[in-house]
């Protein structure tokens, strides 16, 4: 049976139940204590799981693709003979065709330089236009692992991400509409098309980027023009233009 505290022995109520209260401070040392001693645990452990996984991320992470690559970016700004160039803003890009984008600029040339080759008898139109970052990722590296190519070997057909004059909205690979069967490859310089070109493109501000024997090392691109015909377009431009000069 349950006793009631006065059933206990005098001696142990006195000293168990009516002792008289400890000072405040008294009282309130070792729950601090334990408090602090706990929060120090806690701190530690959290400062050393932080530091394992800073030295796990920056000893064990390999480096991207992306990475190993702009580590050979040249003095000249220049990656793999390429040089680098901005992205058209969405607010600069007009569809030329369903899916095909190119800065408007650039698109209004291309447009009247079409009108002027049927004219002639000619039909060009456009393969490729403005190209983001991820799709000019997976043309380099995609196809680079495909064709078990290295960087060097893959740069020479195709700029890698960052450096593509398509990022600019001003570059566009042009075919010609009555031999498709010649579209982006060196055979193209055979068609009417580029014979058209090479007679006329100047008038309307477009440039062969890649010609035969290009100081950059580029595989010549008989398909591949680069509009010139404004302020910003020859800014975009410029240092490709003056560097190779230079050499």
């Amino acid at each position: 049976m349950k006793r009631d505290v006065d059933d206990l022995p005098v001696a142990q109520r006195a000293y168990n139940v009516l002792r008289p209260p400890q000072p405040l401070w008294r009282r309130l040392l070792w729950p601090a204590c334990g408090a602090l001693l706990a929060l120090l645990v806690s701190l530690g452990l959290w400062r050393s799981g932080h530091l394992v996984r800073q030295v796990t991320v920056e000893v064990e992470r390999p480096p991207t693709a992306l990475e190993s690559l702009y580590a050979k970016v040249d003095d000249d700004r220049r990656l793999l003979g390429h040089f680098p160039y901005p992205l058209a803003t969405p607010e600069e890009l007009v569809e030329l065709r369903p899916g095909l984008l190119l800065h408007r600029d650039a698109a209004e040339a291309f447009g009247r330089m079409r009108i002027a080759a049927r004219r002639d008898g000619v039909g060009i139109y456009p393969l490729s236009g403005f190209r983001d970052l991820s799709l000019q990722e997976a043309l380099f590296f995609d196809l680079m692992a495909e064709r078990n190519q290295d960087p060097d070997e893959r740069s020479r057909v195709s700029a890698p991400p960052g450096y593509s004059e398509h990022h600019s909205g001003y570059a566009v690979d042009i075919g010609d509409t009555d031999r498709p069967s010649l579209d982006l490859s060196e055979s193209f310089e055979q068609s009417p098309a580029f014979g058209w070109l090479a007679r006329n493109a100047a008038r309307f501000h477009f440039y062969l980027s890649f010609p035969r024997g290009n100081k950059q090392g580029v595989t010549y691109e008989p398909w591949h023009w680069r509009f010139e015909g404004t302020s910003a377009a020859l800014t975009a431009f410029a240092t490709a233009r003056e560097t190779l000069r230079e050499h």
